[in-house]
């Protein structure tokens, strides 16, 4: 290419963009006036330059993100319908979720595992059950969203106890592919800022490796939570397949991150709800351009509807519209050379290891949870964001500002989009996952 053109403009180094800016302040403080501060810790400057790029490789997917449609299993017969019918309308993956043992032939029936990505969400622990699901499918294209550990820093309990969880585990990991999942949603629907979460993500992890060893790597994959914060969110899913990567060369060992994404509900309303619209988009925009493997939407009526054919599909649709009308289909990697994102990026991976250390050197992720040290970091940083959110620092329209009126939603409610109490008995204190609009949305529902 001939640069003739531009070789006739001499370089701007970042020293003289500095000085030009602190000029056209006239006399106001750069620092204070141009320079924020994130609850990470991380300062976000007015301008990046070349000089910013980090050069980092980072090994995200090699082929498009796959679109998730997300069915809970009450009737075998019309899960398998509605599995084939989204997979007619461009869903690529499906994740069933499920309470109890059910009938998986009439479930997969007609689905072919061979092109589309299958995940088991189970609210139960049954090494023969999933072994037997495995075995059926014959295939590595279906993932097992098997955690034990999560399980109990949400709950509070093991699934049964300590010792027949981990001889379950035993036995699913021996007999089956992609069988464990972290799930880090926990983490970030609870109120857990990104540095927390990738900490605790590798963390989680690093008590299955050190449990299993290395071989069982290439046997985990992770369940992330995306959140508003739109720069932010696309860094912190490159950053944790640069931690993750670090932790397995400790390892002597190399596998393949698979991650799986959806839209935070932390940040969810009932009131003013088409907004969650809006924040889904953005928040699967993140997902895209951090490298997601597979992402599966929300929807906008999720927390107070039953799920119905028409949340459903506006969902589904959301994520057909990124992924072929803009044209993001293979856009995984299209952050790198990003000066900006490369920059936080690093910055939240090295911020998130020092936490990472911390924890190891406390006696590990597991430990510092059954001490309550996890779930007591977590809430200060979810207080924090209560009273931004509560004084109006922090806000969600329609809710906290530019309220309507005349929105009434007492009506409408087919589940409660509250946080629910639990009475029983816990072994440790469980990690509490909840929407910021909640006492501001119980407020107004009792005046209405």
């Amino acid at each position: 290419m001939n640069n003739y053109l531009f070789d006739e403009f001499q370089g701007v180094s970042p020293a003289e963009w500095k000085q030009k800016i602190q000029v056209d302040l006239k006399g106001a403080d750069y620092n204070e006036t141009l320079l924020w501060k994130t609850e990470e810790g991380i300062t976000v400057r007015p301008f990046y330059t070349k000089e910013d790029r980090t050069n980092v490789a980072i090994s995200t997917p090699k082929e498009g993100f796959k679109v998730c449609q997300k069915i809970i299993i009450t009737n075998e017969e019309k899960a398998n319908s509605f599995a084939i019918d989204a997979i007619k309308r461009g869903a690529t993956a499906i994740e069933f979720i499920a309470k109890e043992n059910f009938d998986f032939k009439t479930v997969l029936k007609g689905i072919d595992s061979k092109n589309t990505t299958l995940y088991f969400s189970f609210s139960f622990l049954s090494s023969e059950f999933t072994k037997e699901i495995s075995t059926f499918l014959n295939s590595n294209n279906r993932y097992f969203n098997t955690d034990i550990i999560g399980n109990l820093a949400s709950s509070g309990n093991w699934f049964s106890n300590l010792k027949n969880d981990h001889t379950q585990l035993e036995e699913i990991v021996k007999n089956t592919q992609n069988s464990i999942c972290v799930n880090t949603s926990i983490y970030q629907n609870a109120g857990a800022t990104i540095t927390q979460q990738l900490a605790y993500a590798l963390a989680h992890a690093n008590e299955y490796l050190n449990h299993f060893g290395s071989s069982t790597a290439n046997n985990i994959h992770f369940n992330f939570s995306v959140g508003s914060n739109y720069f932010f969110e696309i860094a912190k899913l490159r950053a944790f397949r640069i931690l993750w990567d670090s932790l397995l060369k400790e390892y002597n060992t190399e596998a393949t991150v698979h991650i799986f994404t959806q839209p935070s509900l932390r940040n969810k309303t009932l009131y003013d709800y088409n907004v969650n619209m809006l924040r889904t988009t953005s928040e699967c925009m993140s997902a895209i351009l951090g490298g997601t493997n597979t992402i599966a939407n929300s929807s906008y009526d999720a927390i107070f509807h039953q799920p119905n054919k028409f949340g459903e599909r506006i969902s589904r649709n959301q994520l057909l519209i990124l992924q072929q009308e803009s044209e993001l289909a293979e856009a995984q990697n299209i952050a790198d050379g990003t000066y900006y994102i490369e920059t936080i990026t690093q910055q939240l991976a090295q911020k998130a290891l020092e936490v990472f250390k911390q924890i190891e050197q406390g006696g590990g992720f597991l430990k510092q949870l059954k001490e309550g040290i996890i779930q007591r970091k977590i809430k200060e940083s979810a207080d924090k964001e209560q009273q931004l959110f509560d004084s109006g620092k922090l806000v969600l329209l329609g809710t906290n500002k530019i309220q309507n009126e005349n929105d009434k939603m007492k009506n409408d409610l087919e589940v409660s989009p509250f946080l629910k109490v639990r009475n029983e008995k816990t072994l440790i204190q469980p990690i509490i996952q909840k929407r910021l609009a909640e006492k501001l949305e119980q407020d107004r529902l009792e005046n209405e």
